[in-house]
């Protein structure tokens, strides 16, 4: 799988993505991720990206012509609007694309588990992350695919949606666990009815008093596996 990111900040990414599971995950070649800097697709001498909303308000807005220069060079495809209609549904596409586009916003669909199993089918993802007020509602209508919120809250940017996203899917991608099983009984998963996983315990059986259950020690894996579906949550 290839993920493509575009962002004002790509220095953000560099902790996330060069550590742990991602980055054995692109050492293997497993998963290949891109950063693209949004500035270098500035207009103007000093490559200005945003500027003010039209009918006023506080803050800025990113403008589209950058956007939407940035989007088609990594692979999105040209959409345009028909000249009678205003609505979304008179977008047709100018030319074939592979690149699935996803915007982050507080507006988007909530991320689940099974939408991230379902970004984990496919090939290639372009992650545009937004700043100051948003990005040109003319960029979401007309390149961008799908938006995506991780939670009912307001963050800084884009970027750190965009981390969540990139480990979450990597997770689902064959190999990149090491144990064919290790996603596939976790909590959210298919295989636990989309529920919270049930408490683990380890070594040492007692600690401080605290005692691992009994059920756990026996050795009856039928016994093991009722316990912990009724400890699902």
């Amino acid at each position: 799988m290839r993920i493509d990111v575009l962002t004002l900040f790509p220095a953000m990414f560099k902790g996330p993505l060069t550590e742990s599971i991602l980055k054995r995950a692109q050492k293997e070649k497993l998963l290949q991720i891109k950063l693209h800097d949004l500035r270098k697709f500035g207009l103007g001498k000093y490559r200005q990206i945003d500027d003010s909303p039209y009918g006023g308000g506080a803050g800025m807005v990113m403008r589209v012509e950058p956007l939407v220069e940035a989007i088609e060079k990594i692979g999105g495809a040209t959409e345009v609007r028909s000249q009678k209609s205003e609505t979304r549904a008179d977008l047709r596409p100018a030319a074939q694309h592979k690149v699935h586009r996803i915007y982050f916003t507080p507006r988007g669909k909530r991320l689940t588990q099974s939408k991230v199993e379902q970004l984990a089918k496919k090939k290639s993802i372009l992650l545009v992350c937004g700043h100051y007020e948003g990005i040109d509602q003319r960029v979401i209508d007309g390149w961008i695919d799908e938006e995506i919120s991780i939670g009912d809250y307001v963050l800084t940017g884009g970027e750190l949606p965009a981390m969540v996203l990139i480990d979450a899917v990597a997770r689902q991608l064959e190999g990149v666990l090491g144990h064919e099983y290790s996603a596939h009984e976790e909590s959210f998963s298919k295989a636990l009815n989309r529920k919270r996983e049930y408490p683990h315990y380890t070594k040492p059986s007692e600690f401080r008093g605290m005692k691992v259950p009994d059920v756990l020690l026996s050795g009856n894996h039928k016994k093991i596996e009722e316990w912990r579906s009724e400890h699902l949550l």
